[in-house]
């Protein structure tokens, strides 16, 4: 999505998950994921969930980030290029 469409608080979040994406996520990973060595990716998501970009689109009041649908997808974008299956979990 072109920058000049998203919110300050959109572009952020996005950038994070880009961070994310870069720094906390092995090629290793997508490897075993798709050779079937991995079945859940529980360190991925722990990660994830350390950076607080899991539940973006719930309630604080649930433990998420109170945000839209364009963060969520923006996030699940950026994770998405990596592959779909961990764009999807």
């Amino acid at each position: 999505m072109h920058d000049h469409l998203l919110t300050a608080e959109q572009r952020a979040v996005r950038d994070e998950a880009r961070a994310f994406v870069r720094e906390d996520v092995p090629r290793q990973l997508l490897l075993d994921m798709d050779a079937d060595r991995v079945r859940y990716p529980r360190e991925y998501l722990r990660k994830a969930a350390a950076r607080n970009l899991l539940g973006l689109r719930f309630p604080k009041e649930y433990g998420g980030r109170g945000l839209g649908w364009t963060s969520e997808v923006l996030a699940i974008e950026e994770v998405g290029v990596l592959g779909t299956s961990l764009g999807c979990l």
